[in-house]
């Protein structure tokens, strides 16, 4: 029933360049770690070295769980129960998302972009940053379709994560655990 942006466009990729989804993540992970590099504008190693490390755990366990919810017929219930998990599910993660995000201790590459261009360019706007940061993985989904002709993982569950996204992370931040603050942080946050 489709999956969030990021992850849709690593299943295209992978289809396409025929590379392991997990595989595909990583590099789409060390490659954000480095953009972020520069969205932040000076090197920070900790931060860097922290983002890969996640990037290759993250991309292990979405390997490990595709097998998993395939090996447990998700694919085969009825479109009403894959739509309710698929939403569900992408509610639950922009919870998480939303906790993490705060706490600012080690976060995912694509996360910490979120992050970056909400509070170092888009005054906190939580629905802008998430909305730009979809750019990428829309580029690479056209441009895995140009070549395999197919669209794969985007449905209902990616429509709701381009939509509901920022909004959900919006509203975690307010309901779930409100006391918890933003612990964002660069040089230019702490000087500027």
């Amino acid at each position: 029933m489709g999956s969030g942006l990021w992850t849709a466009s690593a299943v295209n990729l992978s289809h396409w360049l025929g590379v392991n989804i997990g595989v595909i993540l990583m590099i789409i992970g060390v490659l954000n770690t480095l953009t972020n590099q520069v969205l932040i504008r000076h090197l920070d190693i900790p931060r860097m070295v922290g983002e890969i490390i996640y990037a290759m755990f993250f991309s292990y366990f979405v390997s490990f769980f595709v097998s998993f919810f395939d090996a447990m017929g998700v694919g085969g219930l009825n479109i009403f129960w894959r739509a309710l998990l698929s939403i569900g599910g992408i509610i639950v993660f922009c919870i998480g998302i939303s906790l993490y995000q705060r706490a600012n201790i080690v976060m995912h590459p694509n996360d910490d972009t979120t992050n970056i261009l909400r509070f170092l360019y888009l005054k906190g706007n939580a629905t802008a940053s998430q909305l730009i940061d979809f750019i990428p993985p829309l580029i690479a989904i056209i441009i895995a379709f140009i070549f395999t002709h197919e669209i794969l993982s985007v449905n209902i569950g990616t429509i709701c994560s381009i939509i509901g996204n920022g909004f959900f992370i919006a509203m975690s931040d307010k309901l779930v655990w409100p006391h918890l603050k933003h612990n964002f942080r660069t040089k230019q946050a702490v000087n500027g």
